[in-house]
């Protein structure tokens, strides 16, 4: 160290820090802006990669919350499907019942319309064989009478007994 400071030359000095400085200069114009240029490009890209990466992202979970919503909803409209299915199901049941009842029921009355036809029916034919019965009973008593009055009166008796009306 002793040896730098004894050989110690100011115009030496001088040229070297002029030479320094003239290099610090030309280095400052042609090389530390074309870098420091590159090095803010290459900053600024950075950042807007980022800011198309965070985009990307938000952008991600907006589709992916979309689905979630478009699937609930496809999930809401498919339970409200079935329920209508179900009500739909239950309504043609019950109106198939209803029918059914209705049907029997129409059955019924015209069976019973019918017993009843029957019944009126057989109720005339016996009112009209009762009549005949009675038309022959008379006839015969009739014919017995001119005949004879005790004949007449023991066929009128032995004719109620062979008849019973109920």
């Amino acid at each position: 160290m002793e040896k730098l400071i004894n050989d110690f030359s100011f115009g030496l000095f001088f040229w070297q820090m002029t030479l320094f400085l003239l290099l610090l200069l030309l280095l400052r114009k042609f090389a530390w802006k074309p870098i420091l240029s590159a090095l803010d490009d290459r900053e600024n890209g950075i950042k807007d990669a980022l800011t198309s990466a965070e985009n990307a992202k938000k952008e991600m979970q907006n589709i992916q919350a979309d689905n979630e919503r478009i699937l609930k909803e496809a999930r809401a409209e498919r339970d409200e499907m079935m329920k209508d299915a179900r009500t739909i199901k239950e309504s043609m049941l019950t109106e198939a019942k209803d029918e059914a009842k209705a049907e029997a029921t129409k059955i019924l009355e015209a069976a019973q319309d019918a017993i009843q036809s029957e019944k009126q029916k057989a109720i005339s034919e016996l009112k009209t064989q009762v009549a005949e019965l009675s038309v022959g009973i008379a006839e015969k008593v009739i014919r017995k009478e001119l005949a004879n009055d005790k004949e007449q009166s023991a066929l009128v008796a032995q004719l109620l007994k062979e008849v019973t009306i109920n």
